[in-house]
């Protein structure tokens, strides 16, 4: 789906540990939805290789906000991270809409669904 290959670690974790996570490496002291640690990504080898940190709570309540499980959101949350360590930034316009098509895309050829855009709306992250 992505044609990379490498490993990423996951770990879930509460909105008190995704803040002081999030302040700790960003100085920013609240809750995030994914923090990625790229430890050697190869965007042109395609080879990803991070540790994320994905808030359950954080997914619970932009999964609500979407109409769907916490746990589409959390796939949103990790296809987010290694799309990042794969070269994708969405700090602009184009590069926002771009970055979440593909994400969509990813989750589409999963069998999960549109999660970011769905049809009925939404959005963010």
């Amino acid at each position: 789906m992505l044609g990379a290959g490498g490993s990423v670690s996951v770990k879930v974790v509460g909105d008190v540990e995704m803040a002081g996570a999030h302040g700790r490496w960003l100085g920013v002291a609240e809750t995030t939805d994914v923090l990625t640690f790229d430890l050697g990504s190869d965007p042109a080898g395609r080879g990803v290789h991070a540790d994320m940190l994905v808030c359950f709570e954080q997914a619970k309540r932009e999964g609500a906000q979407r109409g769907h499980e916490a746990r589409q959101e959390l796939l949103l949350y990790i296809i987010h991270g290694i799309l990042h360590c794969l070269g994708h930034d969405d700090q602009d316009e184009a590069g926002y809409v771009r970055m979440h098509a593909e994400e969509d895309r990813v989750l589409r050829a999963m069998g999960v669904g549109m999660t970011f855009a769905r049809p009925s709306g939404g959005g963010g992250a």
